[in-house]
């Protein structure tokens, strides 16, 4: 069976090197065939970004430019109405019918799932694979809990050997960064270097895009 094609979802305002550190070592860990990130265009569970749909995708293709095992995957800028995980995943199941496809979601995210559009049609589309920080454990009761119990599993061979419905844990990195204070910090004119890759940096730079005049 062909590597698994691992998905990172998210809003990336602005995508930073915390992102792009836990989908490396997700992509090396896990063998992934490739890590593709799809920004989302209207997100459901949180503010509207402050960078346009068309400026954030360009800075995800400026971020992941010089790494051959990560590509983007634009269907939801593309897409009308909010951008539902759901609907992405069935789109993508259609195209890879026999192929295991990887869900990379940040412990924050894993632990907001029951609130998700049809959460619980995900696993029957996808795995998915929690990035959490050393010492986390994963929840034991209420609805995550349970599904722990059903589709928990300690091994990446069943990512690999199966299409859909494992959920995989495991400790990346944690690089302190959100870009919520990112933005801050660039509002209060500072420079983001070596917070994000330089070629996000010179998007930055030259769109003020995060400025107060925007």
């Amino acid at each position: 069976m062909p590597q698994p094609i691992g998905l990172f979802g998210g809003t990336f305002d602005p995508i930073h090197y915390g992102h792009l550190r836990t989908a490396f070592e997700l992509w090396q860990l896990l063998r992934l065939q490739q890590v593709r990130f799809v920004p989302a265009a209207n997100p459901p569970h949180r503010e509207q970004p402050l960078a346009s749909p068309e400026l954030r995708l360009r800075m995800v293709r400026a971020a992941v430019s010089g790494q051959p095992c990560f590509t983007v995957d634009d269907r939801e800028m593309r897409r009308t109405g909010v951008s539902y995980s759901v609907d992405t995943l069935a789109e993508l199941r259609a195209e890879y019918a026999d192929r295991s496809l990887c869900l990379l979601l940040g412990m924050d995210a894993f632990l907001g799932l029951p609130h998700w559009h049809r959460w619980r049609e995900l696993l029957g589309l996808a795995h998915i694979v929690v990035a959490h920080r050393p010492g986390w454990k994963a929840p034991t009761s209420g609805p995550l809990g349970e599904v722990m119990v059903d589709h928990g599993t300690g091994a990446i061979r069943d990512l690999h050997e199966k299409t859909a419905g494992c959920i995989y844990v495991h400790a990346v990195t944690q690089l302190e960064i959100s870009s919520t204070e990112l933005r801050q910090l660039i509002v209060a004119g500072q420079d983001p270097r070596y917070l994000v890759p330089d070629e996000v940096r010179q998007v930055l730079l030259e769109t003020r895009c995060y400025s107060p005049a925007q």
